[in-house]
């Protein structure tokens, strides 16, 4: 019996990659093997030299489908010589997660979206005009409070049958806006599940006539932004309050590097309002969202555990994020 083969990844489009998939007929038994495509139609090559390959690196079973087929994430490389692609962001995080495997960092990353309507506004957001301020959405409960809500439902279910690390989900400071959270992994494991649950996201969504965005700042005004907060613990900061203000303190020595690799049209979110610090200055806290990494009252309290960097966009790069933290803190360390 044959099955399908989604193949998923990540395009060269600028300044925000997209998602790809086509899809494998694979007889029955068959590994997924390396699969070619079109790199002129996908910002990643030139139309005289178009093939690009991709890669398998994590498979999951389709939740969309069901049966034996299967959701297969995939890294681009050149088909000319064999090399990695330069689009390939996950190649280089690889090099430096292996460079740090003593250092057992994990991280927890919480994916902000905002759902669309065909037209670009905001689900939620009535014709022609604005709903009532921000308050009473977040975590919320009740008509004319959360909006789309069905979607949220089936995705959470699909990334639980795809076997994806899904912590949790809440709605949040602006209509139309969800949340949902991966991890705790490693920065390979917790990228490869967000970028298939992104899939997902956007997969389920085509049966909504909803668009998904990932925009850092989808309404300008007096309204959140989308960020992927972003948690992270060493070893040591599991064991030691002095190694979680270590790990801050050298983040804060590389302020521009992780802005510059923490998504596009990041200014326009870190503003100081709206739960984030400026994107030019660094700051860290306890229990603060003002800042540009918060430190949990709870770890505080305990004297160790994890910090939460809060600057990431919606629309980052797990993979760019998580190296950059990792050369940053344990580089330092």
């Amino acid at each position: 019996m044959a099955y399908q083969a989604e193949y998923i990844w990540i395009d060269g489009t600028e300044p925000t990659p997209l998602l790809r998939s086509k899809t494998k007929i694979l007889a029955d038994g068959k590994t997924p093997p390396i699969w070619g495509f079109d790199g002129s139609s996908t910002n990643q090559a030139a139309g005289e030299s178009s093939d690009c390959m991709l890669k398998p690196v994590f498979t999951c079973p389709d939740p969309i489908r069901g049966g034996s087929n299967v959701l297969v994430l995939c890294e681009v490389y050149n088909a000319t010589d064999g090399k990695p692609h330069p689009t390939n962001t996950r190649a280089a995080a690889e090099k430096v997660a292996k460079k740090y495997a003593k250092h057992e960092m994990i991280y927890g990353i919480e994916q902000e979206y905002t759902f669309l309507k065909p037209d670009g506004t905001p689900l939620g957001f009535p014709n022609g005009g604005f709903p009532a301020p921000q308050g009473p959405y977040y975590c919320g409960v009740g008509t004319g409070r959360v909006i789309g809500r069905e979607i949220i439902e089936e995705h959470t279910q699909a990334c639980i049958d795809a076997g994806l690390m899904i912590e949790g989900t809440n709605a949040e400071v602006m209509p139309g806006q969800w949340e949902f959270q991966i991890g705790a992994a490693d920065a390979l494991t917790v990228s490869d599940h967000m970028y298939v649950a992104r899939w997902l996201l956007h997969r389920i969504a085509e049966d909504y006539d909803v668009v998904v965005s990932f925009a850092a700042k989808p309404m300008k005004g007096d309204w959140n932004g989308a960020g992927a907060h972003t948690n992270f613990s060493t070893a040591a900061m599991r064991e030691s309050y002095a190694a979680i203000e270590a790990a801050c303190k050298a983040i804060g020595k590389r302020v521009d590097a992780h802005i510059k690799g923490y998504g596009h049209d990041i200014e326009s979110r870190l503003t100081g309002a709206h739960e984030t610090a400026p994107y030019n200055k660094f700051s860290y806290g306890v229990s603060n969202r003002g800042a540009s990494i918060r430190i949990p009252w709870q770890v505080a309290k305990d004297g160790k555990g994890y910090a939460e960097d809060r600057r990431p966009n919606a629309n980052c790069d797990p993979y760019t994020v998580t190296r950059l933290i990792l050369e940053s803190v344990c580089g330092a360390a």
